[in-house]
């Protein structure tokens, strides 16, 4: 039997990139999985993936939107039942420097990154204090545990993340819920490539010289693999991880200690 067979797990942001590895992961695990985010072409190719191995959804939702956030966590329920495992992985990043970031950009940051996050806590929590039990895995950053220029929002926004982490981890520690954030450093996917781009246009550096100066903030030289963050996920969502909570785990080579 595996470890995660008669749960069901929701995850945002999970029709590419980490979100959709760490969809495959929980599935692999036996986990009913409901994915998430607002793109319903990709999140239709990560359901029929996983569809060959558990009951899968595809259910599209903007986070920053809290009416949509109710609508689409009772859709997931009727589907299969109370959420126990939740994980909220979407998120948005932009770059500028300080006094070029707008309010603007400040909120998209907040909304996305941090408001998100919580709200898909509340509607989640219920279903877990019911059933005495669950797992809420926020994705952060290594943002979220130390600074980087030029994305102050971002960085604002994932700290937060971290913050709201433990806090709701020491509220739920009796009741049977863990709560913890993974930080992944720069990892290889659609958001670290968009940076690339980001950093070619405003320095004139090539391709190469860009994604060499983000490999250099890793101690390993490289970039992390989403499965890599999913596997971690996937450890904090299993009962061999019922001791753990309130933690802030970075996977990023030794970035981060």
């Amino acid at each position: 039997m595996t470890t995660l067979e008669g749960r069901h797990a929701l995850i945002t942001g999970a029709g590419r990139g980490i979100g959709a590895a760490i969809a495959e992961r929980l599935a692999d695990d036996g986990a009913t999985v409901t994915v998430v985010g607002r793109s319903i072409a990709t999140l239709k190719e990560t359901a029929a993936r996983l569809s060959s191995r558990v009951r899968a959804n595809a259910l599209v939702c903007d986070v920053t939107q809290p009416s949509e956030i109710a609508g689409v966590f009772d859709a997931a329920r009727d589907a299969f039942g109370p959420i126990s495992i939740l994980v909220n992985n979407a998120g948005q990043a932009e770059s500028a420097s300080f006094l070029e970031t707008t309010p603007d950009l400040w909120r998209r940051m907040l909304d996305v990154n941090l408001t998100g996050t919580f709200t898909c806590a509340q509607a989640a929590l219920p279903d877990m204090l019911a059933a005495g039990g669950g797992r809420i895995v926020n994705v952060a950053s290594t943002a979220g545990l130390r600074g980087y220029p030029y994305v102050a929002g971002y960085a604002a926004a994932k700290h937060g993340v971290v913050g709201l982490t433990r806090s709701l981890a020491l509220e739920v520690a009796k009741r049977g819920i863990t709560v913890n954030a993974v930080c992944p450093g720069y990892t290889d996917t659609d958001l670290v490539r968009e940076s690339i781009a980001r950093i070619v246009a405003k320095t004139g550096r090539t391709e190469a010289e860009a994604l060499a100066a983000l490999e250099k903030t890793n101690p390993q030289g490289r970039l992390v693999t989403p499965a890599e963050v999913a596997d971690v996920v996937a450890w904090l969502c299993s009962d061999a991880a019922s001791s753990i909570t309130g933690q802030s785990i970075a996977v990023a080579g030794g970035e981060v200690m």
